[in-house]
């Protein structure tokens, strides 16, 4: 006898969910070439849309070329690498200390790389920008170091709140240097203030080349960590039961946030609230899961970083610098945020 023919398995909602989740990134793709053509044409000096193109890829010396290809190609090719590491800063920040309010300057990497700017200014007389990144990055670097040896003292290693309460404390002390030094040499104050401030103006290629190395591994470790964090997020015992090893994570972790924020911070300054913002929206729009929230902060960060760029330039007579655009436009944010109640863990 022939069997019954069997009812077909009901159809889930997970590959309609996917497929808008492909299709988002393939958005975002969109936007950011079409923010990228923005970023070049828009500014004090408009230049048409049609002559952005030659004007990257074969420079005539006109005065649109040398708009293009020689003040806003280098900050548009950094403000693309100096995006991606705050977003995915923040995305892995949160993840880690499973705070959705987190920022990567809590692990004390914006005020170690502050205090690191702040003594090559004042003790050694020098003004040089590239001087300026390195000092910054190392800075950047022992100040997430000091947090994390000292969040991993004691019973139950690193966890969340140990890393939050540290860097808190690490940061506020090396702020306190920082403004002590600046009192103590105004040379120090007429050197810092531009970069403590976040900008993507005057800068040349030569900066990004160099914090680029550390970027692409920050993100290809961003990557890597998505799955073992989700399992984390369900707790140290059953991430354990899934795999996950809660030390090594975290270190690693800690060594992504280190090489993404700290390179950004080096190359631009402390461009505040994009490393808040942008894992927040994501979530809101793709939930937890960080094997997409990593792929969507990658994308949106830029985006918005080059549009904030863009307003600068544009809003006020003279150019008003990034990190106070993002200020004005996440300050609202994260008080919109605390006020909904979405303070709860992730």
């Amino acid at each position: 006898m022939r069997k019954p023919p069997t009812a077909e398995p009901p159809p889930t909602a997970a590959a309609p969910r996917r497929a808008g989740r492909w299709g988002g990134l393939l958005v975002l793709v969109a936007a950011l070439l079409l923010t990228v053509v923005a970023s070049f044409a828009i500014g004090a000096e408009s230049v048409p849309f049609r002559r952005v193109l030659p004007s990257v890829l074969s420079p005539d010396g006109t005065q649109h070329s040398l708009i293009v290809h020689e003040l806003r190609l280098p900050r548009t090719v950094l403000g693309i690498v100096v995006g991606i590491a705050l977003g995915l800063a923040g995305a892995v920040m949160q993840a880690l200390t499973r705070n959705p309010l987190a920022e990567p300057g809590l692990l004390g990497v914006n005020g170690g790389a502050a205090l690191a700017v702040v003594i090559v200014i004042g003790f050694f007389d020098v003004d040089e920008v590239l001087v300026y990144v390195w000092a910054a990055f190392a800075g950047a670097a022992g100040a997430a170091a000091l947090v994390y040896a000292i969040g991993a003292r004691g019973r139950g290693g690193a966890s969340p709140a140990r890393l939050v309460l540290a860097g808190a404390a690490v940061n506020a002390v090396f702020s306190a240097l920082t403004a002590g030094l600046m009192l103590l040499s105004p040379q120090s104050f007429n050197g810092f203030r531009f970069w403590q401030v976040g900008y993507l103006a005057g800068r040349d290629l030569g900066i990004f080349w160099r914090v680029l190395p550390f970027v692409v591994t920050g993100v290809l470790l961003a990557l890597a960590l998505a799955r073992p964090l989700n399992a984390l997020g369900l707790g140290d015992d059953a991430g354990r039961a899934l795999g996950a090893r809660p030390g090594r994570t975290r270190a690693l972790g800690a060594l992504a946030i280190v090489l993404l924020c700290g390179a950004a911070t080096a190359a631009a300054g402390p461009i505040t609230f994009l490393g808040l913002a942008v894992p927040f929206i994501v979530r809101a729009v793709v939930g937890p899961d960080l094997r997409w929230v990593v792929p969507f902060s990658l994308l949106l960060a830029p985006v918005l970083l080059l549009w904030a760029d863009i307003a600068g330039r544009v809003v006020a007579p003279g150019e008003l610098e990034t990190g106070i655009v993002t200020a004005f436009v996440g300050a609202p944010l994260f008080i919109v945020m605390v006020r909904r109640g979405r303070t709860r863990e992730l």
